[in-house]
Protein backbone atom coordinates (compact mmCIF):
# COMPACT_ATOMS: atom_id res chain seq x y z
CA UNK A 1 0.00 0.00 0.00
CA UNK A 2 1.74 3.31 -0.96
CA UNK A 3 0.28 6.70 0.84
CA UNK A 4 1.57 10.17 0.83
CA UNK A 5 3.16 11.21 4.51
CA UNK A 6 2.84 14.85 5.69
CA UNK A 7 5.38 14.50 9.13
CA UNK A 8 4.45 17.86 10.34
CA UNK A 9 6.77 19.56 12.75
CA UNK A 10 6.49 17.00 15.55
CA UNK A 11 7.90 13.55 14.17
CA UNK A 12 11.67 14.78 14.10
CA UNK A 13 11.43 16.62 17.26
CA UNK A 14 8.78 16.44 20.21
CA UNK A 15 7.06 13.31 18.85
CA UNK A 16 10.39 11.81 17.76
CA UNK A 17 8.93 8.56 19.11
CA UNK A 18 6.32 8.95 16.91
CA UNK A 19 8.29 9.05 13.63
CA UNK A 20 10.26 6.07 14.68
CA UNK A 21 7.72 4.26 15.42
CA UNK A 22 5.78 4.72 12.31
CA UNK A 23 8.40 3.96 10.36
CA UNK A 24 9.47 0.69 12.13
CA UNK A 25 5.63 -0.34 11.86
CA UNK A 26 4.93 0.83 8.37
CA UNK A 27 8.17 -1.55 7.06
CA UNK A 28 7.06 -4.14 9.33
CA UNK A 29 3.79 -3.97 7.41
CA UNK A 30 4.72 -2.97 3.91
CA UNK A 31 3.10 0.44 3.99
CA UNK A 32 4.84 2.50 1.86
CA UNK A 33 4.92 6.26 2.80
CA UNK A 34 6.52 9.03 0.53
CA UNK A 35 7.11 12.06 2.19
CA UNK A 36 5.13 14.99 0.51
CA UNK A 37 8.36 17.17 -1.23
CA UNK A 38 8.55 20.53 0.10
CA UNK A 39 5.78 20.17 2.76
CA UNK A 40 5.24 23.48 5.04
CA UNK A 41 3.77 24.22 8.55
CA UNK A 42 0.22 23.41 8.81
CA UNK A 43 -0.37 26.44 11.18
CA UNK A 44 -1.93 24.79 14.12
CA UNK A 45 -2.31 26.38 15.91
CA UNK A 46 -1.64 30.27 15.68
CA UNK A 47 -2.83 30.60 11.99
CA UNK A 48 -6.30 30.33 12.33
CA UNK A 49 -6.25 32.09 15.36
CA UNK A 50 -4.72 35.15 13.50
CA UNK A 51 -6.33 34.95 9.71
CA UNK A 52 -8.61 32.43 8.12
CA UNK A 53 -7.56 32.61 5.15
CA UNK A 54 -4.06 32.04 5.95
CA UNK A 55 -4.98 29.18 8.01
CA UNK A 56 -6.20 27.68 5.12
CA UNK A 57 -3.98 28.44 2.53
CA UNK A 58 -1.17 26.93 4.50
CA UNK A 59 -1.86 23.59 4.46
CA UNK A 60 -3.49 23.90 0.79
CA UNK A 61 -0.34 24.04 -0.09
CA UNK A 62 0.31 21.19 1.11
CA UNK A 63 -2.87 19.22 -0.74
CA UNK A 64 -1.86 21.46 -4.15
CA UNK A 65 1.70 19.73 -3.28
CA UNK A 66 0.28 16.25 -3.10
CA UNK A 67 -1.84 16.91 -6.43
CA UNK A 68 1.59 17.50 -8.67
CA UNK A 69 3.14 14.46 -7.43
CA UNK A 70 0.14 12.49 -7.92
CA UNK A 71 -0.32 11.09 -4.13
CA UNK A 72 -4.46 10.42 -3.79
CA UNK A 73 -4.15 10.02 -0.09
CA UNK A 74 -1.87 12.04 2.61
CA UNK A 75 -1.43 10.29 6.25
CA UNK A 76 -1.29 12.45 8.92
CA UNK A 77 0.26 11.55 12.04
CA UNK A 78 -0.27 14.64 14.08
CA UNK A 79 -3.45 15.06 15.40
CA UNK A 80 -4.07 19.21 15.19
CA UNK A 81 -1.95 18.71 11.59
CA UNK A 82 -4.89 16.31 10.42
CA UNK A 83 -7.47 18.67 11.64
CA UNK A 84 -5.82 21.79 9.61
CA UNK A 85 -5.45 20.05 6.37
CA UNK A 86 -9.10 18.05 7.09
CA UNK A 87 -10.69 21.62 7.18
CA UNK A 88 -8.61 22.81 4.12
CA UNK A 89 -9.63 20.47 2.10
CA UNK A 90 -13.79 20.78 3.28
CA UNK A 91 -13.20 24.77 2.79
CA UNK A 92 -11.57 23.66 -0.94
CA UNK A 93 -14.69 22.65 -2.28
CA UNK A 94 -15.81 25.88 -2.39
CA UNK A 95 -14.78 27.59 -6.33
CA UNK A 96 -14.55 30.88 -4.96
CA UNK A 97 -12.42 29.69 -2.02
CA UNK A 98 -10.18 27.23 -4.29
CA UNK A 99 -9.18 30.38 -6.66
CA UNK A 100 -8.56 33.05 -3.58
CA UNK A 101 -6.26 30.02 -1.95
CA UNK A 102 -4.41 29.79 -5.61
CA UNK A 103 -3.60 32.91 -5.85
CA UNK A 104 -1.78 33.36 -2.65
CA UNK A 105 0.09 29.86 -2.62
CA UNK A 106 0.76 31.08 -6.28
CA UNK A 107 -0.47 27.00 -7.39
CA UNK A 108 -3.10 25.61 -8.91
CA UNK A 109 -4.95 23.63 -6.05
CA UNK A 110 -7.96 21.17 -5.90
CA UNK A 111 -8.70 19.75 -2.79
CA UNK A 112 -8.91 16.23 -4.36
CA UNK A 113 -6.25 14.82 -2.09
CA UNK A 114 -7.75 12.74 1.10
CA UNK A 115 -6.48 13.76 4.24
CA UNK A 116 -6.29 10.78 6.35
CA UNK A 117 -5.26 10.63 9.88
CA UNK A 118 -2.65 7.93 10.44
CA UNK A 119 -4.45 5.96 12.91
CA UNK A 120 -7.21 6.15 10.25
CA UNK A 121 -4.63 4.06 7.68
CA UNK A 122 -3.79 1.45 10.54
CA UNK A 123 -7.29 0.58 11.69
CA UNK A 124 -9.40 1.06 9.11
CA UNK A 125 -7.01 0.08 6.06
CA UNK A 126 -5.61 -3.09 6.98
CA UNK A 127 -7.49 -6.17 7.28
CA UNK A 128 -8.14 -7.71 10.38
CA UNK A 129 -7.26 -11.26 9.10
CA UNK A 130 -3.92 -9.64 8.06
CA UNK A 131 -3.66 -8.14 11.70
CA UNK A 132 -4.04 -10.71 13.27
CA UNK A 133 -1.64 -12.96 11.29
CA UNK A 134 1.03 -10.45 11.71
CA UNK A 135 0.50 -10.12 15.77
CA UNK A 136 3.59 -12.34 17.51
CA UNK A 137 3.41 -10.93 20.47
CA UNK A 138 -0.24 -9.73 21.52
CA UNK A 139 -0.48 -7.69 24.24
CA UNK A 140 -2.84 -10.19 26.51
CA UNK A 141 -3.32 -8.40 30.25
CA UNK A 142 -2.46 -4.79 29.09
CA UNK A 143 -5.54 -3.15 30.24
CA UNK A 144 -5.64 0.37 27.51
CA UNK A 145 -7.41 3.37 28.03
CA UNK A 146 -8.12 4.81 24.58
CA UNK A 147 -7.24 8.51 24.11
CA UNK A 148 -8.49 10.94 21.04
CA UNK A 149 -8.61 13.98 22.24
CA UNK A 150 -10.38 17.08 21.10
CA UNK A 151 -8.91 17.39 17.66
CA UNK A 152 -9.55 13.90 15.74
CA UNK A 153 -13.27 13.72 16.01
CA UNK A 154 -14.48 17.44 16.48
CA UNK A 155 -15.87 19.30 14.44
CA UNK A 156 -17.94 16.87 12.88
CA UNK A 157 -16.70 17.88 9.25
CA UNK A 158 -13.28 16.59 10.00
CA UNK A 159 -14.25 14.09 12.56
CA UNK A 160 -12.36 10.60 11.74
CA UNK A 161 -15.02 8.83 14.55
CA UNK A 162 -18.18 9.31 16.64
CA UNK A 163 -17.42 12.82 18.28
CA UNK A 164 -18.42 11.14 21.52
CA UNK A 165 -17.63 7.89 21.81
CA UNK A 166 -15.29 6.91 19.01
CA UNK A 167 -13.79 3.00 18.80
CA UNK A 168 -11.31 3.01 16.36
CA UNK A 169 -8.31 2.89 18.28
CA UNK A 170 -10.08 0.40 20.94
CA UNK A 171 -10.73 -1.67 17.92
CA UNK A 172 -7.25 -1.43 16.95
CA UNK A 173 -6.40 -1.99 20.55
CA UNK A 174 -8.23 -5.23 20.84
CA UNK A 175 -7.09 -6.56 17.45
CA UNK A 176 -3.15 -6.50 19.30
CA UNK A 177 -4.47 -8.18 21.74
CA UNK A 178 -5.09 -5.99 24.72
CA UNK A 179 -8.18 -4.54 26.74
CA UNK A 180 -9.69 -1.35 26.10
CA UNK A 181 -11.21 0.03 29.48
CA UNK A 182 -14.37 2.00 28.95
CA UNK A 183 -14.20 5.44 30.64
CA UNK A 184 -15.67 8.57 29.84
CA UNK A 185 -13.03 10.71 29.06
CA UNK A 186 -12.03 9.75 25.87
CA UNK A 187 -12.43 12.91 23.69
CA UNK A 188 -11.62 15.59 26.40
CA UNK A 189 -9.28 18.29 26.21
CA UNK A 190 -5.91 17.58 27.95
CA UNK A 191 -5.39 21.17 28.14
CA UNK A 192 -2.12 21.03 26.26
CA UNK A 193 -2.94 24.08 24.24
CA UNK A 194 -3.10 26.15 27.43
CA UNK A 195 0.07 25.15 29.19
CA UNK A 196 2.03 28.25 28.16
CA UNK A 197 -0.77 30.72 28.18
CA UNK A 198 -3.02 29.39 31.54
CA UNK A 199 -0.54 26.96 33.11
CA UNK A 200 -2.93 26.24 35.94
CA UNK A 201 -6.08 25.69 33.85
CA UNK A 202 -4.06 23.28 32.02
CA UNK A 203 -2.48 21.25 34.28
CA UNK A 204 -6.30 20.82 35.87
CA UNK A 205 -6.98 19.08 32.67
CA UNK A 206 -4.44 17.38 32.20
CA UNK A 207 -4.66 15.61 35.54
CA UNK A 208 -8.09 14.57 34.61
CA UNK A 209 -7.85 12.96 32.21
CA UNK A 210 -4.95 10.88 33.90
CA UNK A 211 -7.36 10.74 37.03
CA UNK A 212 -10.24 9.07 34.92
CA UNK A 213 -8.03 7.00 32.89
CA UNK A 214 -6.39 5.46 36.36
CA UNK A 215 -9.79 5.30 38.13
CA UNK A 216 -11.02 3.13 35.19
CA UNK A 217 -8.34 0.33 35.65
CA UNK A 218 -6.20 1.33 32.83
CA UNK A 219 -2.68 0.29 33.04
CA UNK A 220 -1.39 2.79 30.44
CA UNK A 221 -2.78 5.65 27.74
CA UNK A 222 -2.51 5.09 24.04
CA UNK A 223 -3.32 8.26 21.92
CA UNK A 224 -2.27 9.74 18.05
CA UNK A 225 -1.65 13.17 19.10
CA UNK A 226 2.15 14.50 19.54
CA UNK A 227 0.49 17.32 21.68
CA UNK A 228 -1.62 14.77 24.42
CA UNK A 229 1.18 12.20 24.19
CA UNK A 230 3.51 15.41 25.48
CA UNK A 231 1.20 16.93 27.94
CA UNK A 232 -0.22 13.88 29.08
CA UNK A 233 3.72 12.36 29.66
CA UNK A 234 5.66 15.55 30.41
CA UNK A 235 3.57 16.87 33.22
CA UNK A 236 2.20 13.32 34.72
CA UNK A 237 4.54 14.37 38.22
CA UNK A 238 3.10 18.08 38.16
CA UNK A 239 -0.39 15.99 37.81
CA UNK A 240 0.24 13.97 40.71
CA UNK A 241 1.25 16.50 42.99
CA UNK A 242 -2.21 18.14 41.85
CA UNK A 243 -4.12 15.47 42.54
CA UNK A 244 -2.40 13.69 45.43
CA UNK A 245 -2.22 10.08 44.24
CA UNK A 246 0.18 8.25 42.29
CA UNK A 247 -0.80 7.63 38.38
CA UNK A 248 1.97 6.12 36.92
CA UNK A 249 0.67 6.08 33.42
CA UNK A 250 2.73 5.00 30.69
CA UNK A 251 1.51 7.25 27.70
CA UNK A 252 2.02 5.29 24.62
CA UNK A 253 1.79 6.39 20.88
CA UNK A 254 -0.52 4.14 19.38
CA UNK A 255 2.27 2.81 16.95
CA UNK A 256 4.84 1.94 19.79
CA UNK A 257 2.42 -0.60 20.50
CA UNK A 258 1.41 -1.76 17.31
CA UNK A 259 5.78 -1.93 16.89
CA UNK A 260 5.79 -4.33 20.27
CA UNK A 261 2.92 -6.56 19.25
CA UNK A 262 5.10 -7.26 15.68
CA UNK A 263 7.76 -8.51 17.73
CA UNK A 264 10.29 -5.03 17.11
CA UNK A 265 12.72 -3.86 19.41
CA UNK A 266 11.30 -1.06 22.04
CA UNK A 267 14.44 0.86 21.54
CA UNK A 268 13.86 0.37 17.94
CA UNK A 269 10.26 1.85 18.79
CA UNK A 270 11.39 5.08 20.83
CA UNK A 271 9.72 3.51 24.01
CA UNK A 272 13.26 4.41 25.90
CA UNK A 273 12.32 8.14 25.02
CA UNK A 274 9.40 8.62 27.59
CA UNK A 275 9.32 10.77 30.81
CA UNK A 276 6.89 8.39 32.41
CA UNK A 277 9.09 5.01 32.35
CA UNK A 278 7.59 2.92 29.14
CA UNK A 279 9.34 0.08 29.20
CA UNK A 280 8.66 -2.39 32.22
CA UNK A 281 5.01 -2.20 31.56
CA UNK A 282 5.63 -4.23 28.42
CA UNK A 283 8.48 -6.07 29.45
CA UNK A 284 6.53 -7.74 32.94
CA UNK A 285 2.74 -7.77 30.98
CA UNK A 286 2.08 -11.62 30.37
CA UNK A 287 2.61 -11.34 26.77
CA UNK A 288 6.21 -10.76 27.54
CA UNK A 289 6.24 -14.08 29.51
Amino acid sequence: MKYGLYPGCSLNGTGIEYGLSTKAVAQKLGIDFVEIPDWNCCGASSAHNRNHLLSVALPARNLALAEQHGIDQIAVPCAACYQRMKAAEVALRDEATRQEVGEVIEMNVEGKSRTRALVEVFANDLDADFLSSVVVRPLSGLKVASYYGCLLVKPAQVAIDSPENPMIMDKLMAALGATPVEWSYKTECCGGSLAITRPEASLGMTANVLKYAKLAGADCIVTPCPLCTSNLDMRQKAAEGLLGMELGLPIYYFTELMGVALGLEMSQLGLTKHFVEATSLLKNSPAAQ
